[in-house]
C-alpha cells in the first residue's frame, strides 16, 4: 500500500511543487530589482536632474570627454563653447552631456585647496 500513490497524493505532490517554483520565480525576480533595475532607475533620475538644472555659464564635460562652457540651453539641445577659442561652438543634445560643475562650486573648491596649503 505504501509503494503506490494514489490520485489525491500525487495531485497534492504537485500542487506543493508548483507553489515551491512560483515562490522561487518571485523571490529571484525581486534579487533581480533590489541588484539591477533600482539603481539604474536611480541613476537616470539623478542625470535627469542634473541636466534639468543647467544654466548658462555652467562647465560641463561630455561623453566625448570634452570639457566647455554652456552658452544657450533649449529644449533638448545646448551650445557649449570648447577650449580658449571663441569661435568653437558646437550645438548638442543635453543627453550628451555627463558631469556639471556650477561655477559657484569651481570657486569654493578653489579657495578650499589654496586654504590647504597655506597650513
Amino acid at each position: 500500500m505504501g509503494l503506490f500513490l494514489t490520485a489525491d497524493a500525487v495531485e497534492g505532490a504537485s500542487s506543493a511543487n508548483t507553489l515551491i517554483i512560483i515562490a522561487v520565480y518571485v523571490v529571484l525576480f525581486g534579487f533581480l530589482y533590489f541588484v539591477m533595475l533600482r539603481p539604474q532607475r536611480k541613476e537616470q533620475k539623478q542625470k535627469a536632474q542634473i541636466l534639468a538644472s543647467l544654466a548658462v555659464g555652467d562647465s560641463v564635460r561630455t561623453t566625448g570627454g570634452f570639457v566647455g562652457v554652456i552658452l544657450d540651453i533649449s529644449d533638448d539641445m545646448v551650445i557649449v563653447e570648447f577650449g580658449n577659442n571663441k569661435n568653437c561652438r558646437i550645438p548638442m543634445y543635453k543627453e550628451a552631456i555627463v558631469e556639471v560643475e556650477k561655477p559657484e562650486d569651481a570657486i569654493a573648491t578653489n579657495t578650499e585647496t589654496t586654504d590647504s596649503k597655506k597650513k
